[in-house]
C-alpha cells in the first residue's frame, strides 16, 4: 500500500499546496480564478486538442472501452437522479444537478495524473479516448435533463438548441472538437504550432491541480453530508464496480480496462459545481462532494491500483 500512496500523493500534494496556499493567505480568491481560468480555458484545452488531433483514432477508440465506462456514466447519473429524488425528497432541479455530480469524474485533473504516475504516459491512450468525448456526453446528458426538469411548459422544440448553446460554449468540447477536425481531416499543422500547444500543455495538469486545491478551499463542507456522502459513494464506488463487471464481461485489455476503472473511480471534478452553479442548484452539495470525493480519492485510488492487474 506504501509504494501505491507514493504514486499517488503527489498530485494531492499539489492540491494540498494550492488549498493551503488559499487558506494562509499566500494566494488570493482572484489569483485561484485567474488560474482556474487560464487551466480550464486555455491550457487544458491545448493538452486536449493535441492529444486528440495526434490520437490513432482507429486503434484507441475501443468500443468495449467506451461501451463499459459511459455504461457506468449513465447508471450513476441515473443512480444520483433517482436517489437525490426519493431518497433525500430533493426538487428535480437539485436531482438532475446531483445526477450530474455523481457522473462527471474528475477524469482530468485526478485519472489523468493518477494513471500517468501509476503505469506512465504510454498509458494514457485508454484516458484520452474517454476524455474525448466526457465532456460533450456528460454535458448533453446533464444539460437535457436539466431543461427537461425546468421545462414546465416550455414547447420541447426548443430544448435541442438550448443544449446545444450551452454545450459549445465550452472551451473543452470546443478544443476536443478541432482535434477531431484536425485529425479526421488529416490537416497538417505547422511544428512552431504544434511546440507551441505543446508548451501550454506541459502547464494544464499542474497549474489545474494547485488551482483546485484553492477552489476546495472556498467550497468547503457544509451540511447536507448524508446527500455529499451519497454522492461520493457512487462515483468512488458503484461507477467503477459497474465498469469493472463490463469490463471483465467484455474482454478489454490490461492497459484499457486499467484507464477504465481509474478514470471512473475518482472524485466528481470541479464541472459538477460549475454545472450546479450554472443552473443555481445543488450549489453547497457540489462543491463540498468535489472537495470530500477528492479527498477520500486518496485512499480508494490506492485501493483499485492495487487490485487492478
Amino acid at each position: 500500500m506504501l509504494s501505491i500512496l507514493t504514486v499517488v500523493l503527489p498530485v494531492f500534494i499539489i492540491i494540498g499546496c494550492g488549498y493551503l496556499a488559499v487558506w494562509r493567505g499566500y494566494f488570493t480568491d482572484i489569483a485561484v480564478d485567474g488560474l482556474m481560468k487560464f487551466a480550464q480555458n486555455f491550457a487544458i484545452p491545448c493538452l486536449l486538442f493535441g492529444a486528440i488531433s495526434t490520437l490513432d483514432l482507429q486503434q484507441n477508440f475501443d468500443v468495449p472501452l467506451l461501451f463499459s465506462f459511459y455504461s457506468g456514466v449513465v447508471a450513476a447519473f441515473v443512480a444520483g437522479l433517482l436517489g437525490a429524488r426519493f431518497f433525500f425528497s430533493r426538487s428535480w432541479e437539485d436531482s438532475v444537478a446531483i445526477g450530474f455530480c455523481c457522473l462527471f469524474s474528475n477524469t482530468l485533473l485526478l485519472g489523468l495524473p493518477i494513471t500517468e504516475r501509476a503505469y506512465g504516459p504510454d498509458a494514457l491512450l485508454g484516458n484520452y479516448a474517454i476524455i474525448a468525448i466526457h465532456s460533450p456526453f456528460g454535458y448533453m446528458l446533464g444539460i437535457t435533463a436539466m431543461e427537461l426538469a425546468r421545462a414546465k411548459g416550455t414547447a420541447l422544440r426548443y430544448l435541442p438548441a438550448k443544449v446545444a448553446k450551452a454545450m459549445f460554449s465550452n472551451a473543452l468540447v470546443l478544443a476536443i472538437g478541432l482535434g477531431f477536425i484536425v485529425n479526421l481531416g488529416d490537416i497538417p499543422l505547422p511544428a512552431v504550432l504544434t511546440d507551441a500547444i505543446g508548451l501550454m500543455a506541459q502547464a494544464a495538469l499542474p497549474a489545474a491541480l494547485f488551482g483546485l486545491g484553492g477552489v476546495l478551499y472556498r467550497y468547503r463542507p457544509e451540511g447536507d453530508l448524508r446527500t455529499i456522502m451519497f454522492v461520493c459513494v457512487i462515483s468512488l464506488g458503484l461507477h467503477p464496480i459497474i465498469v469493472w463487471t463490463l469490463g471483465s464481461a467484455t474482454g478489454l485489455s490490461t492497459e484499457a480496462f486499467r484507464s477504465a476503472i481509474l478514470t471512473s473511480s475518482v472524485a466528481p471534478g470541479i464541472s459538477a459545481y460549475v454545472f450546479a452553479n450554472m443552473y443555481g442548484t445543488a450549489k453547497r452539495v457540489a462543491a463540498s462532494a468535489v472537495l470530500v470525493g477528492t479527498v477520500l480519492s486518496v485512499l480508494t485510488t490506492a485501493i483499485w491500483i492495487s487490485v487492478l492487474p
